[in-house]
């Protein structure tokens, strides 16, 4: 067996150990509105996003996966070292911040980490800025979406149901948050598990096993059944974070933090924007508990998710640096 095809699908190996710790780091995207509600248990909400998850596969395409894979870093620089790079960087990170249970992005950490290695071999001229600069503005947008959605859901709900005994609002959206959970785990499933899917792709283009650039529908089963697996596990830590920490959530509180989110992933996937879902659910949750008054929101916990948002590029990006250099000195470019 040839040591090409060895290093190749070691590679997929580990761009499918980052999706599967993407989806148990980001379970708490997908869950944590519907458990503190309590419309489901734990264990009941992880299979129900788990499944939306894989069922993204079937949705919106592919393009953010060729944003990744192609749109944001010179492909004629990335080797394997640099791909390995960049997967170890994400990764360190991701586990750092699931350790200490800040919901960071996972999204960014692998973008981050794929910017610092491919730096580190080849200056910032590796970079194309077309990519990053959508990348970028969606960093503030997402979350400012996803607040401003979820602010003028809960209005809008709030004004509907205004008639209504709070035990009916409850009983009723206790219902539609199942829902919203299904599309907001679609969301997630659909613009995260696209991210790995770029990074494969990119390691059988520049092996040579592609031709083109292309998204194979094996490597689109894989990266959704990994994502998929990883949510299933759960992130326990992260989800008391975001389903209790910034806000106390009821019913239709949840309901409309999640469908804010999910309308936003849904718009970023058509347009081929790797957005966080952390960002766009950590807005989303901010904007529905702001609507009862700003100090239902607990700004010092906001702060903290904030300083991890800021840090999340450049710190996955640095540990990629590092990580490419150490294989460099041992002669792998």
């Amino acid at each position: 067996m040839d040591t090409t095809f060895l290093a190749v699908a070691a590679l997929i190996l580990v761009a499918l150990v980052f999706d599967y710790i993407n989806g148990f780091h980001d379970a708490a995207n997908s869950i944590a509105t519907v458990v503190s509600t309590r419309v489901l248990t734990p264990g009941q909400a992880v299979i129900w996003a788990a499944t939306f998850n894989f069922l993204a596969a079937f949705t919106f395409g592919t393009a953010v996966a060729s944003t990744i894979g192609k749109g944001m870093i010179d492909i004629t620089i990335v080797s394997n070292a640099v791909i390995f790079g960049g997967l170890a960087g994400a990764i360190i990170w991701d586990l750092i911040t699931w350790y200490i249970g800040l919901p960071t992005s996972s999204s960014h950490a692998l973008v981050g980490g794929y910017a610092g290695a491919a730096i580190a071999k080849a200056g910032f001229g590796a970079l194309i800025a077309s990519g990053w600069t959508k990348t970028l503005i969606f960093i503030v947008l997402a979350p400012l979406i996803g607040m401003t959605l979820a602010l003028l859901l809960s209005v809008i709900t709030l004004w509907m149901f205004r008639d209504f005994t709070p035990w009916r609002v409850d009983h009723w959206f206790r219902r539609l948050q199942l829902l919203s959970a299904a599309a907001y785990s679609l969301g997630h499933g659909t613009n995260d598990a696209q991210k790995t899917m770029g990074i494969i792709a990119g390691v059988l283009f520049t092996a040579g096993y592609l031709k083109t650039f292309s998204i194979p529908f094996w490597v689109i089963m894989a990266a959704h059944a990994a994502i998929a697996l990883g949510t299933l596990s759960g992130g326990w830590r992260i989800v008391h974070t975001m389903g209790s920490k910034i806000t106390k959530l009821q019913p239709f509180g949840g309901f409309a933090a999640e469908t804010a989110g999910a309308i936003t992933l849904f718009t970023a996937s058509a347009l081929g924007v790797p957005v966080s879902t952390t960002h766009t659910i950590t807005g989303a949750i901010v904007g529905v508990g702001a609507i009862k008054r700003l100090s239902a929101v607990r700004w010092g916990i906001a702060r903290q998710i904030l300083w991890a948002w800021v840090l999340t590029i450049p710190a996955s990006a640095i540990i990629a640096a590092i990580t490419y250099r150490l294989l460099a000195a041992f002669g792998a470019h």
